[in-house]
C-alpha cells in the first residue's frame, strides 16, 4: 500500500484513574489519538498516512476534501497536504458557529488552504460536481478526498490503529478492552478499528456513537465503504478469508446525537467537564463530548473484571497563536458570518 509517516506511533494508553476514583471502579481507559502528529493529532493523521501517499503515487498537484465548517478533517489535510506540497481546496458547507468552527477556519486558512463555503449540504455536493467539473477541463492532476478521508485507504489506518492497539495488550500496556467507544462520524475510523479488531483476534466489541445526521452515516453508505475496504484488503492479501472481515463486533450507539450536528447536549457538556476536571483532557462538542458521555454512563456501571476503552479522536495540540491572530476578514466573505456572530454575543 502507497503510506507515508505523517504521525507519531504507537499512541499511548492510559488508565483513567481520577474517573475511576470518580465511580469507585476500574477498569478505565483512553486511547489518545489527540497525541497522534505534530503540528495536528486526532484521527484524521492515520487516514492521511495512505490517502495523500496515494495522491503522491499518481502524481497529483492538488488535493480537494470537503466537510462541515468546522471540520477536523479539512484542517489536517490543509496542515499535511500543505507540508507535502499539494495545492489543497476546501469546500465546507453551513454548520452552527462556535469557538471551534473559528479557531479551525483560521488555522485552515493559516495553512495556505483555498477555502469554499456554502449554506446548505445540498449546495454543497452541487459546488462539489461544479468544481470536479470544472477543473477536469484544465487536466490538472487532482486527488479527491471524501468527507471525513472516509475511504477505504483510510480505513486502512484504524485497520492499523487495532493492531497497533493488540501490540499494547500484548505488551501489558493495558487490558484487553470488553468495548471500546468510539465516535462515528463518516464512519472509516469506526469500520476500520472494527475490521481490525477481527483481524487482529481481539474480542472486544466497537460501540460507534453517531454524531452526525442519517444522511452521512446510514446503512448505504456504510455497506460501500465496507465493501471497498474489504475488496482493498484482500486484494492485498489474498489470504484474508472473507469471513475474517465480517463486522460483527460492531454496534451504533444513535442515543447521543442531540438536536443535531455541532449542536451540544447536556450530557455532552456534563462530560466535558468531568472530563477536564477529573483528567485534565479537553474533548470537543461535536464529536468527542458525545462519544464521552456513552462512555461515562457505562463508565458509572462499569461491573468488577471489565475493561472499557474510549478512543479519543480530537486534536490536542495547540495552534499556532499567529493563526489565531489574523483578521477573519482575510478570508472569504462567505465566513465572516461565524466571527460576526461572536462579536455581536460579546458585545
Amino acid at each position: 500500500m502507497p503510506h507515508c509517516i505523517l504521525g507519531t506511533f504507537p499512541t499511548p494508553v492510559e488508565e483513567l484513574v481520577g474517573l475511576e476514583r470518580q465511580f469507585g471502579c476500574r477498569g478505565l481507559y483512553i486511547k489518545r489519538d489527540d497525541l497522534s502528529g505534530e503540528p495536528y493529532g486526532g484521527n484524521k493523521v492515520r487516514k492521511l498516512e495512505f490517502i495523500l501517499a496515494d495522491g503522491l503515487r499518481q502524481g497529483a498537484r492538488g488535493i480537494v476534501t470537503s466537510g462541515a465548517a468546522g471540520s477536523n478533517h479539512a484542517l489536517a489535510t490543509a496542515i499535511y497536504g500543505r507540508a507535502l506540497g499539494f495545492e489543497v481546496e476546501l469546500l465546507l458547507f453551513a454548520q452552527p458557529a462556535s469557538d471551534e468552527v473559528r479557531a479551525n477556519l483560521l488555522a485552515a486558512f493559516h495553512a495556505g488552504a483555498r477555502l469554499h463555503h456554502a449554506d446548505s449540504y445540498a449546495a454543497h455536493c452541487r459546488m462539489m460536481e461544479d468544481f470536479l467539473r470544472g477543473h477536469e477541463q484544465t487536466g490538472e492532476s487532482l486527488k479527491c478526498i471524501p468527507p471525513g478521508g472516509s475511504c477505504a485507504l483510510g480505513a486502512l489506518g484504524y485497520v492499523n490503529a487495532a493492531l497497533e492497539l493488540k501490540e499494547q495488550v500484548e505488551n501489558g500496556e493495558m487490558p484487553e478492552p470488553d468495548e471500546i467507544f468510539v465516535a462515528y462520524g463518516t464512519m472509516g475510523t469506526a469500520l476500520g478499528l472494527a475490521l481490525g479488531i477481527r483481524l487482529a483476534g481481539l474480542r472486544s466489541r466497537v460501540r460507534a456513537v453517531r454524531v452526525v445526521p442519517g444522511v452521512v452515516a446510514n446503512e448505504t453508505t456504510y455497506k460501500g465503504l465496507l465493501d471497498a475496504t474489504k475488496r482493498l484488503l484482500t486484494a492485498a492479501d489474498p489470504a484474508l478469508a472473507d469471513s475474517a472481515l465480517g463486522l460483527g463486533v460492531l454496534s451504533v450507539d444513535d442515543a447521543w446525537f442531540g438536536p443535531g450536528y455541532g449542536q451540544t447536549t447536556r450530557e455532552a457538556d456534563e462530560a466535558i467537564a468531568l472530563f477536564a476536571r477529573r483528567e485534565g483532557i479537553a474533548l470537543d462538542r461535536t464529536y468527542t463530548g458525545k462519544t464521552a458521555a456513552a462512555f461515562l454512563a457505562a463508565a458509572r456501571h462499569n461491573p468488577p473484571g471489565r475493561n472499557v476503552l474510549f478512543w479519543l479522536t480530537k486534536n490536542s495540540c495547540p495552534f499556532p497563536p499567529e493563526s489565531q491572530r489574523i483578521d477573519y476578514r482575510r478570508l472569504p466573505p462567505e465566513f465572516h458570518h461565524y466571527f460576526e456572530a461572536a462579536h455581536l454575543e460579546r458585545a
